[in-house]
């Protein structure tokens, strides 16, 4: 047992899945992991395990208004990522993330932009739980402390030695198991074990549901190791203090 692993640490990385939150609990190294459903966010910070890092596939920091293409983090990592570039929406102001109606936020996206950009309806779609995470971190400054925004295809290029992946997860909306194959290669690769990796994702979550997750516990490894960097280096922050970068 590591020393690590000795002192009880956990790690954890979190998607968004349609039950809840997909989360991957890992020791910062070997083969300890565990997978599990959690209904809401704020469960997954008060989890047994308490782990020291979360690395969750969600936005962080929600700017005033926003300029082409979204936030500085999603221009940083786009052009890294080749054909799996689409896999990373714009993210509109706080103020249009806030509205509870498609057109509303639109409205108040095409306001706060330059040059003016309605809000994807992707992007719309996980809405509910951008403010979810928002909230639980704009409430518990030790919460701030220890969530990370990571996005999974960003993971999967660091963890192919810094090349796009050339096979998507889905195709014409249904898994592709040639990129799900790829991606287990890749997470194995990575010290993820083979078991939870080539396993069933639990009930209430989908084959890349599970990917993701394990990619971004593998982030979050790579955070507490010290070597992962975000993107943009060093971080903007929105007007409330939330850091905007995503971490690989």
């Amino acid at each position: 047992m590591t020393g690590d692993a000795a002192d009880g640490i956990w790690l954890a990385g979190a998607d968004g899945c349609p039950n809840g939150w997909i989360v991957a609990f890992a020791r910062p190294a070997g083969e300890q992991v565990h997978v599990r459903i959690a209904p809401r966010f704020a469960d997954v910070l008060a989890a047994p395990e308490s782990p020291a890092i979360i690395a969750v596939d969600i936005p962080i920091g929600l700017p005033a208004r926003v300029g082409y293409g979204g936030r500085a983090a999603e221009d940083a990592v786009r052009p890294l990522l080749g054909a799996r570039q689409s896999s990373v929406f714009s993210v509109p102001s706080r103020a249009a993330l806030a509205a509870q109606d498609y057109r509303d936020a639109c409205r108040i996206a095409l306001e706060t932009s330059d040059p003016p950009r309605k809000v994807s309806k992707q992007l719309f779609m996980i809405a509910p739980k951008i403010r979810e995470v928002d909230a639980c971190l704009l409430a518990d400054a030790a919460a701030r402390a220890r969530v990370y925004e990571v996005h999974p295809e960003l993971a999967f290029w660091r963890l192919n030695g810094e090349r796009a992946l050339d096979e998507p997860k889905k195709a014409k909306g249904k898994c592709y198991e040639p990129g799900l194959a790829l991606r287990r290669r890749l997470l194995i690769d990575a010290g993820l074990p083979p078991a939870i990796a080539d396993g069933a994702p639990p009930k209430g979550a989908g084959p890349d549901d599970l990917l993701d997750a394990l990619a971004c516990v593998a982030i979050a490894r790579r955070i507490h190791a010290g070597t992962a960097r975000p993107f943009p280096d060093p971080p903007e922050r929105d007007e409330l203090g939330l850091p905007m970068a995503i971490w690989a």
